[in-house]
């Protein structure tokens, strides 16, 4: 039998199988124009929590513990909360996870701080606080675990926080100024390591390069 009458032989060119059309354009990816929005939600944490630390860890009286609420609900609260919302939009599980969580943390502390009247509680109101700051502490524990697959810095960001919510949480159930204080010093390299990556984020997208080394742990 010859080519021209074979069944299986055709006189027309096939688009082979995986190779798009090329008059079909490709839909963007979800969120693709969105700009990276972890600059925003590390450098919301990061500012907010160093006020705070710098508060507990003694450095400043704690009757001016007054100025982190502000910060705690404009920039570690809400800004940080829009950041996990663009994650969201970017698909990034992890990221909206974190940055809607801490926005919560701080609008939650924000209106705990300010708002709320514990006078009625006495002695154990330690205890509430204690609680709370440790069910956080489980919270970015299990992150920490996920953490593990992102970067190195921010890993590094999770496990100095999970030492400082527990640090802190510990000190307000034994009520050991030593604890808070040591929980402040934590929070103050929590601090700084989420600057170090909000810091990354924003130089590398704005020089287009890696200049800031952040450890891809993918």
């Amino acid at each position: 039998m010859s080519q021209a009458t074979h069944p299986h032989q055709t006189t027309q060119h096939q688009q082979p199988p995986d190779r798009p059309d090329p008059g079909v354009h490709e839909k963007p990816a979800p969120g693709a124009s969105i700009a990276d929005p972890a600059a925003l939600g590390l450098a919301g944490f990061a500012l907010t929590t160093m006020v705070l630390s710098i508060v507990n860890a003694g450095w400043i009286p704690s009757t001016v513990e007054p100025v982190v609420f502000g910060l705690a609900f404009a920039y570690g609260g809400l800004a940080q909360l829009c950041a996990g919302l663009w994650e969201f939009a970017r698909g990034n599980t992890f990221g909206a996870t974190a940055f809607s969580s801490y926005g919560g943390f701080w609008l939650s502390f924000w209106y705990l701080t300010g708002h709320t009247d514990l006078s009625g509680a006495g002695a154990d109101v330690n205890q509430g606080l204690g609680v709370y700051l440790l069910a956080w502490g489980v919270f970015t524990l299990y992150m920490t675990v996920a953490a593990t697959r992102t970067n190195t810095a921010v890993l590094t960001v999770f496990v100095l926080l999970t030492i400082t919510y527990i640090l802190l949480g510990w000190g307000e159930l034994a009520t050991s100024d030593g604890l808070t204080k040591a929980g402040g010093y934590l929070g103050i390299l929590t601090a700084l390591a989420a600057w170090y990556g909000s810091f990354a984020v924003v130089t590398n997208a704005t020089f287009k390069k890696t200049v800031v080394p952040i450890g891809p742990r993918e």
